[in-house]
């Protein structure tokens, strides 16, 4: 054989190894058999289709950013997933949004969970938050991003009604959910309780470490939505003691799921390499820090609302100061949770039979924390009767 050849052969080997080692290595620990966790955690009965398209909102321009001149339009990238048959429907509606300096793909396996069970998911690319914004990653355009979840929405419903559309007749327009990580999780809170960017239609809100601390109790007194938030007790960048734990405080019936050893980063899919490193926080806080300007670690949270609103203009910004940071659990398995846990919590909203909503509710408020011993449940009282602003 030829130098050449085998040097190459060599080299072929080596990044099959390598591949098959990142791959395949550093499994997490499995769910206990015949587990309820364990059963919830397979695909689900029905087969999954996607399709991209792309949604140009002409009504609202995207604004300038650094070297970026602005556009007179919003352009969003989306991914649809949903089941391949309409046996069963219409189905509920769950939204999706990406964090900081991420992308849609970042829930597609939260997204192929939910559709196999009998859900159509939908996530974009946002404007200028997302990976590959112009001028880069901009925060302060989160204020924007509930009215892009409207908007889709909007649209969405209208290719339901649109005879000969692949959605047509899948959506169920009174079943819709939103979740999303980080800054997705914030999008997702804003559009289910602010005051003035709140869309009415949606019936159930899933924060996954989302920032919380500049809500105050408030900012949760105008409307009544089922809301989950999931967070690791780890978290570096949007530390749980100020963000998360506080919510069971603030949200009357809220939920609180809690991973132990869970880190930020390690919700994300795209993070499932990152296995490898004792907290994948360490990637995470390096690319925050790298495409946050200095003007944007002021407070602006003045553009989210007042203080009227239940907007805390005070909070201070304490992320990623923790030094050195804690091990944290293997993604995978933090991903696993939290597969359990969005599907669960969603069925426990949505599920078409009142059975079935009942079981989902029992399994996370009762048999969840059983089984995992790195997952903690909490649950807020109930707002009494006569105190809600609507």
């Amino acid at each position: 054989m030829k130098k050449w050849m085998w040097t190459l052969s060599i080299v072929v080997l080596l990044l099959s190894v390598s591949y098959a080692v990142l791959n395949m290595g550093r499994q997490p620990e499995p769910f206990p058999a015949s587990s309820r966790s364990k059963a919830l955690l397979q695909v689900g009965p029905l087969q999954v289709l996607q399709h991209d398209e792309v949604f140009i909102d002409d009504s609202r321009p995207t604004n300038a950013n650094r070297g970026y001149a602005g556009d007179k339009v919003r352009r969003l990238e989306g991914t649809i997933w949903h089941p391949s048959t309409k046996d069963g429907g219409p189905y509920p509606l769950v939204v999706y949004s990406h964090g900081f300096s991420s992308n849609r793909e970042g829930g597609a396996y939260l997204a192929e969970q939910l559709a196999s069970l009998g859900f159509v998911v939908a996530a974009v690319d946002y404007p200028l938050t997302s990976r590959g914004a112009p001028g880069g990653p901009n925060a302060k355009d989160v204020v924007n991003q509930p009215g892009d979840i409207s908007f889709l929405i909007d649209r969405l419903l209208v290719q339901n009604n649109t005879p000969g559309h692949v959605l047509e007749g899948m959506l169920d327009g009174s079943r819709i959910g939103v979740t999303g990580i980080s800054l997705g999780g914030m999008t997702t809170t804003l559009v289910s309780f602010h005051p003035e960017m709140r869309d009415p239609r949606i019936g159930a809100a899933l924060s996954i470490a989302g920032p919380t601390a500049l809500f105050t109790d408030t900012f949760f007194t105008f409307t009544q939505v089922p809301f989950l938030m999931l967070a690791g007790d780890i978290d570096a960048l949007v530390p749980y003691l100020t963000n998360a734990a506080p919510v069971i405080d603030k949200v009357p019936g809220s939920q609180l799921v809690t991973v132990t050893g869970g880190s930020h980063t390690g919700f994300a899919g795209p993070a499932a390499p990152l296995r490898w490193m004792k907290n994948p926080d360490a990637l995470g806080c390096y690319m925050a820090n790298r495409n946050i300007d200095g003007d944007e670690e002021d407070t602006w949270y003045d553009l989210i609302g007042t203080e009227a609103q239940g907007i805390d203009h005070k909070t201070k910004n304490d992320f990623c100061l923790v030094d050195p940071l804690p091990k944290a659990i293997n993604v995978l398995r933090q991903q696993m949770i939290t597969s359990v846990v969005v599907t669960s919590f969603f069925q426990s909203v949505f599920a078409p039979k009142a059975e079935q909503r009942e079981a989902a509710r029992f399994f996370l408020s009762n048999t969840l924390a059983g089984e995992l011993p790195d997952v903690s449940y909490r649950r807020a009282p109930s707002r009494k009767l006569g105190t809600d602003h609507d």
